[in-house]
């Protein structure tokens, strides 16, 4: 019996699965930024063959499915797009090939508004941790404006990058509001998110000290604001994995990748910000977060393959 799945497998991936492509590429991003170079192609080829086949899905949905479009369009998970296109787009960048992530970061800006905006009409008041996908996705513009605004000279899309970092903080705090803190302990994984999220606003942060443009007041409160949501992230994480320890949640779970992405995202945002915040020992400390986070994700790969193993023997 083969272990394949058949044909149209991807009709069934939930948009969630969207966060696989962020843990992989954030991976990709951070094995770069440490000189592994090997290891980052194996995790970017992999991330791009699943981003290709979310956007296959995502588009036939759009085009032949509209009914169920609209019902996952409605959910946090479905901001997943925005982000994962904008991951890969930053490691696109890192190659070098400016005109590819130029174009996913159109592509993220013509789609980002309208899922935001469905996403946040049909917020509850008790959320799980895909309430900060909104922060997330932002942010995600925000990384990659600020990362493409020197290659093109393009004052005004780091200004726009600027504009996207202070909405994401914005909704940080709105989906802090509506957070289920009872996720922290019986949370499926997307409530590493409530950390990730902060993450990646240090890591959009650290982008926008980098740019020329920023000086003076402006700079010192980038610096501060990036230099708290790091420090604040870093207390989620030690929150989090200690009741994960105490709160074992063997199973796989395809919201497991919104734990994977948050471990990734925290190690890249300390390499990241060492340097425009010249705290050099943050280098360390990312680097040691980088391989808790390799080793998550292929922990992670091993349970889905053991419990798609599993399903194939159940009769």
């Amino acid at each position: 019996m083969s272990i394949l799945p058949g044909p149209g497998w991807w009709a069934g991936l939930p948009p969630a699965a969207g966060a696989a492509v962020m843990a992989t590429g954030i991976l990709s991003v951070a094995l770069h930024m440490t000189g592994h170079q090997g290891a980052s192609a194996v995790a970017f080829a992999i991330a791009v063959a699943l981003w290709l086949v979310l956007a296959f899905d995502f588009t036939a949905r759009l085009l032949a499915d509209r009914g169920r479009f609209r019902a996952e369009a409605d959910t946090p998970a479905a901001l997943t797009a925005v982000a994962a296109t904008t991951v890969v787009g930053t490691r696109l960048s890192q190659f070098g090939w400016q005109t590819a992530a130029a174009a996913l970061l159109a592509l993220a800006a013509l789609v980002w508004p309208v899922l935001l905006l469905n996403v946040v009409r049909h917020w509850g008041r008790r959320m799980p941790g895909g309430a900060f996908l909104g922060c997330v996705a932002t942010q995600g513009l925000a990384v990659l404006g600020a990362v493409l605004a020197p290659v093109y000279g393009a004052q005004w899309l780091v200004r726009a990058a600027l504009a996207a970092f202070c909405l994401g903080l914005l909704l940080y705090l709105a989906a802090l509001f509506r957070f289920d803190l009872h996720e922290v302990a019986g949370g499926a994984g997307d409530h590493w998110v409530a950390g990730g999220a902060l993450s990646i606003c240090a890591l959009a942060g650290s982008r926008l000290m980098a740019s020329p443009v920023w000086s003076g007041p402006v700079h010192t409160v980038l610096r501060t604001v990036t230099l708290v949501a790091l420090a604040v992230s870093l207390v989620w994480y030690v929150v989090l994995l200690t009741a994960e320890l105490r709160h074992p949640r063997p199973r796989y779970d395809i919201r497991r990748w919104a734990t994977v992405f948050p471990l990734g995202m925290t190690s890249t945002a300390c390499l990241s910000v060492a340097d425009p915040a010249g705290l050099p020992r943050l280098v360390v400390l990312g680097e040691v977060l980088l391989w808790i986070a390799v080793a998550a994700w292929l922990f992670t790969v091993a349970v889905l393959v053991a419990s798609h193993l599993a399903a194939r023997r159940t009769p």
